[in-house]
């Protein structure tokens, strides 16, 4: 197994924990738009109590990687995902992974 199928089976496991339905290529288009940050220990994660973190997460991800308007809509997706992944160490790519399903921007991912 290489080291992307090793973080894939923590990923989806991450997500079924949460009763999450995992659709692999989609955790996989996710994985590689987060690009070899993945593999470095802090980058891989969201700190998501750090306002500077989320801010980069709304500008980088959601608004130039999703391309959604920058409204309020944003901060309270982001506070459902923070919510419902409640996880001490919140794995980047299951972050992104439940906020794009959260704007429904599947196909901003998959290309």
């Amino acid at each position: 197994m290489s080291k992307l199928d090793d973080l894939l089976v923590k990923y989806t496991a991450d997500l079924e924990a949460l009763d999450e339905k995992v659709d692999a290529k989609f955790l996989h288009a996710v994985a590689k738009a987060c690009g070899p940050a993945i593999y470095r220990k802090d980058a891989a994660l969201v700190a998501a109590s750090d306002k500077k973190e989320l801010e980069r997460v709304r500008t980088n991800f959601l608004i130039k990687k999703l391309g959604l308007k920058d409204t309020p809509k944003l901060d309270e997706g982001i506070d459902a995902v923070k919510k419902r992944y409640n996880k001490r160490a919140k794995s980047r790519v299951v972050f992104y992974y439940l906020l794009a399903k959260h704007f429904k921007k599947r196909a901003a991912i998959m290309g």
